[in-house]
């Protein structure tokens, strides 16, 4: 059994699957509130329904593994959600370089709305992460080992 407020490797699992789909849902469905607003030109590939898809899929496994690399306990999160924001902030400068640039027909709106998928995946993350990835401590003197326990 791994000590209170510590990855569990379990747990983990589901942790991870749960925060990729919820990232993937939240990219999606602001994406199709992008589209539905801005249409697009149908060469502007970053609001195609693929590249978002396979982007938020990569981006959120590496930050689970950068997550495991960096918070080995509950207490050693801000380090990650750290690097988290940086490396939010550095994904605006392509955004801005294709709103810049006009390249595959978009401009600042769609630049935005991929700016916004970036927030709201980083939003996830920093959220379900830290959130479900370690086991409860007990608290009131509570014993963790007794999980089944009446007493």
């Amino acid at each position: 059994m791994e000590r209170q407020g510590e990855i569990e490797s379990p747990r983990f699992l589901w942790v991870a699957a749960l925060t990729v789909a919820v990232s993937v849902v939240a990219a999606m469905v602001v994406r199709e509130v992008a589209v539905r607003v801005l249409h697009p030109r149908p060469t502007f590939a970053p609001l195609a329904v693929r590249p978002p898809v396979l982007d938020t899929v990569i981006c959120v496994i590496v930050a689970i593994f950068v997550f495991v690399k960096v918070s080995s306990n509950a207490e050693s999160v801000w380090p990650w959600r750290y690097v988290a924001t940086v490396v939010l902030v550095l994904s605006f400068i392509p955004d801005m370089a294709l709103a810049r640039s006009h390249e595959m027909g978009g401009g600042w709106p769609e630049a935005g709305a991929l700016m916004i998928m970036h927030v709201v995946v980083w939003a996830v993350c920093v959220t379900l992460l830290p959130g479900l990835a370690f086991t409860p401590s007990p608290q009131n003197g509570e014993r963790g080992d007794d999980r089944l326990s009446i007493l």
